[in-house]
């Protein structure tokens, strides 16, 4: 991973040709974190904030956003996603919400920005809809867990 891949001969940008790559199966899991108070942590762990089940359209909004990440992502190829899951753990000590997301697809390049354009989706869905109780809500730790499939073989953060 030493060099960039994304410009032509001419130094200006461009997709990269993937025509070549082998299919795989590859796997993809990204997590962010919402951080609230704990007023507004209650309220969603709780379903009581006014505009409906903050996770159930968080998951949702996660799931639309990894199927358009190629939309969002001028040098994304778009792929055909055969799974796409949107987890949250909920931590009641630091009024913490992670966002897991996890996407495959059988192709030749790999799912990890629809994973992590899932988990910035789901997060920043939370904060849609949780802004009228909490303006000062942070979105942080968007990150790459892991990945599997493909050339560069697997990868796995160490923390």
């Amino acid at each position: 991973m030493s060099e960039f891949t994304h410009f032509n001969e001419q130094g200006r940008a461009g997709m990269v040709d993937v025509s070549q790559k082998e299919q795989t199966l590859r796997i993809a899991t990204a997590e962010g974190v919402v951080r609230l108070n704990a007023e507004t942590y209650e309220k969603v762990k709780n379903g009581k904030m006014k505009k409906g089940d903050v996770l159930a359209v968080a998951q949702v909004a996660g799931i639309m956003a990894a199927k358009r990440c190629s939309d969002l992502i001028p040098m994304c190829h778009p792929i055909a996603l055969t799974g796409v899951d949107i987890s949250f753990s909920l931590d009641d000590g630091t009024h913490e919400i992670t966002v897991t997301g996890t996407t495959k697809c059988k192709g030749e390049t790999g799912v990890e920005m629809e994973a992590l354009t899932a988990v910035s989706a789901a997060a920043l869905t939370i904060y849609d809809m949780c802004k009228a109780v909490q303006r000062d809500i942070v979105i942080d730790q968007i990150r790459l867990m892991e990945k599997s499939g493909g050339k560069s073989g697997h990868f796995v953060r160490q923390e």
